[in-house]
């Protein structure tokens, strides 16, 4: 099947396999996935104009509602978060809009920013991983005990295996909301961060998912999880809501753009098709996801995008250079 808008030529079902197959393991840590199907549309499909950026978009706005049904259903949104993060990153993404075009129309650039942008993501998962700090290990250890008191407590009353220690009770509570504070409870514990930190972080997080097309998440999730020492089940549902909303005023301004003398030159219009295609795949990919999210160690999840993450960010930077 032919792609007149972005050049691609592919076996139609083959977009919504791999959307399939990345996000039903990414969507667990709350990422659609969006930044590594980047990379394999533009090194295996070859789609190296900036219109791939909004392509991209559009499959964060059919994927992730299917992961956002499963984590609203089950009471593991962060609502409060999930607010600041969106009002925050809208800003940035118009902002990296412009930058991508201006600045990074060259795919060879494009990659090294993209390698970039992976290096971080790894780095910054790894050390959420392997705690980070003593203090952070004691945080994660203490909190991993408390799982699996409450798995063998549950068990013992009701003789039901559960695999990742999450209950029907575990659901997000929210306790404040304010200019400088959210706090909400999560099984027990209460969670409180400060409202500017989260904004300031969006906002820049908004800037690069403006320009790599991947709505911020994958930098959002990892940051609350590892700075702030959210549970990644609370973090999830939050992360894909903001990727979702930023996605749509992404590929609304490219759109804009695309009717331009300016945009038209740097060829920005998204592919609709290309990018629906991959959606449903990652439509249900999301979903499944997010449903088994509570029956994965978590640990599990981090190794596999940690090492999928530094994998392609070498790749890229080693390509850059050579």
């Amino acid at each position: 099947m032919f792609f007149p808008v972005s050049g691609v030529e592919i076996n139609p079902l083959i977009p919504p396999l791999v959307a399939f197959i990345v996000s039903s393991i990414t969507a667990s840590a709350g990422v659609s996935g969006a930044f590594l199907l980047l990379p394999f549309q533009v090194s295996v499909l070859h789609y190296t104009s900036p219109s791939v950026s909004p392509t991209n978009l559009i499959y964060n706005i059919v994927a992730i509602p299917g992961g956002l049904y499963r984590f609203i259903k089950e009471g593991r949104m962060a609502w409060p978060l999930t607010w600041v993060v969106s009002i925050g990153t809208l800003p940035g993404v118009f902002l990296g809009s412009w930058v991508r075009i201006e600045y990074l129309p060259d795919p060879r650039s494009f990659k090294l920013f993209m390698g970039g942008v992976l290096l971080y993501l790894g780095i910054k998962i790894i050390t959420e991983f392997t705690g980070g700090s003593k203090k952070q290990k004691a945080q994660n250890k203490a909190l991993e005990q408390k799982f699996k008191e409450r798995v063998a407590k549950i068990k013992a009353e009701s003789n039901q295996k559960i695999a990742a220690g999450l209950p029907a009770d575990a659901v997000v509570k929210t306790k404040s909301f304010s200019m400088t504070k959210i706090e909400y409870e999560f099984w027990g514990e209460t969670y409180s961060f400060s409202t500017v930190t989260i904004f300031t972080l969006a906002l820049a997080v908004g800037l690069i998912g403006g320009i790599y097309g991947i709505g911020g998440g994958a930098i959002i999730a990892p940051f609350c999880v590892s700075i702030l020492g959210l549970p990644v089940y609370t973090v999830a549902g939050a992360a894909l809501a903001g990727t979702f909303l930023t996605s749509i005023a992404g590929v609304i301004f490219y759109s804009i753009l695309a009717m331009t003398a300016v945009g038209a030159s740097a060829n920005v219009a998204p592919d609709w098709a290309l990018g629906a295609l991959f959606g449903v795949g990652g439509l249900l990919g999301t979903y499944c996801g997010a449903y088994i999210q509570k029956y994965l160690k978590e640990n599990i999840v981090k190794v596999i995008m940690a090492a999928l993450i530094l994998f392609l960010a070498l790749q890229y930077i080693v390509q850059f250079f050579l």
